[in-house]
């Protein structure tokens, strides 16, 4: 039986491994360790340039530059996660309302409604 240790991981981490788990048949934990294991075997690799995708990932070198396919692909599903991750933490209609601006969006049959600092919504054109 393996011993475990337990660990502190960013809080985008853990619940990016809890959504991605049961897909997998995995716990949170499960996941995260499965995660580990593929990071190590990638910077083990002599056939992935892992210190060139960390630079991109880090910003010291451009995506353009990588001419590994793989490389690539590893580099775009870490924007991918990054975006994904970003997006679950943005409240715009929040930061709006706070700012005291108005918005607009699309109500369910796809008309726009504008909403104006007061709270009151005004039909467009009106």
């Amino acid at each position: 039986m393996a011993l475990s240790n337990p660990i502190r991981i960013d809080d985008g981490v853990y619940a990016s491994a809890k959504a991605a788990a049961p897909a997998m048949d995995r716990s949170a934990a499960q996941q995260v360790s499965h995660w580990a294991r593929i990071g190590r075997e990638i910077e083990r690799s002599r056939e992935i340039p892992h210190r060139e995708i960390a630079d991109v990932l880090n910003g010291e070198a451009h995506y353009d530059d990588l001419d590994d396919p793989r490389a690539q692909a590893i580099v775009r599903a870490s924007w991918a996660e990054q975006m994904k991750q970003w997006r679950e933490t943005l409240d715009l209609e929040a930061e709006f309302v706070a700012k005291g601006l108005p918005y607009a969006e699309l109500d369910e049959s796809g008309e726009a409604v504008i909403h104006e600092p007061a709270g009151q919504t005004a039909a467009p054109g009106s």
